[in-house]
């Protein structure tokens, strides 16, 4: 596992629209699992296996890098801190602002979102469910270019509300 691969998790699982017009979700702390993730129909390890050999491998200034985004490692997955303005927002923005990543959402019905996206090195579309205000579930299938190689890839995420307080976890800007 290297870099390059958390790099492309985050931006394929991170690049997700969430809105909160017809479902109002918590401000504060959230954590987002990632599972059932391929790459050329190949399966990968769960995002907390990924995180956890990563650990080892990322050097302090990367993981700083990774924190100024609002990316933060932590407990089964990745930690993302949401102030109430922006989950009064259409589009709550989970990715880095500086992304270039543009999310449209194509269909609202009932608890289900469909909805795709486009970054400079991925693209796709997928569904986002919303449980209740403190859990909502993803799937995403795309294309994406991490390597230099054109690739498709599919992941599954959960994300669950921790709190309000979002200790030492920063909002994105």
């Amino acid at each position: 596992m290297n870099v390059r691969l958390l790099g492309l998790v985050m931006a394929a699982g991170l690049s997700l629209p969430l809105a909160a017009q017809a479902q109002m979700l918590q401000p504060g702390l959230w954590e987002l699992t990632s599972s059932n993730m391929k790459v050329d129909n190949q399966n990968l390890p769960d995002l907390q296996l990924i995180l956890s050999q990563l650990g080892n491998q990322i050097t302090p200034e990367q993981k700083a890098a990774l924190e100024k985004q609002g990316i933060n490692m932590g407990g089964k997955g990745i930690r993302v801190c949401l102030t109430q303005a922006q989950v009064q927002t259409d589009s709550i923005p989970l990715q880095d602002p500086q992304s270039g990543c543009k999310q449209e959402i194509t269909d609202r019905t009932g608890n289900q979102w469909k909805f795709r996206f486009s970054c400079p090195k991925a693209q796709g579309a997928g569904v986002a469910t919303f449980l209740s205000d403190r859990e909502f579930n993803t799937t995403v299938n795309g294309t994406f270019n991490a390597t230099g190689i054109q690739q498709t890839g599919s992941m599954d995420t959960r994300a669950v509300w921790l709190g309000q307080d979002c200790g030492t976890v920063k909002p994105r800007a």
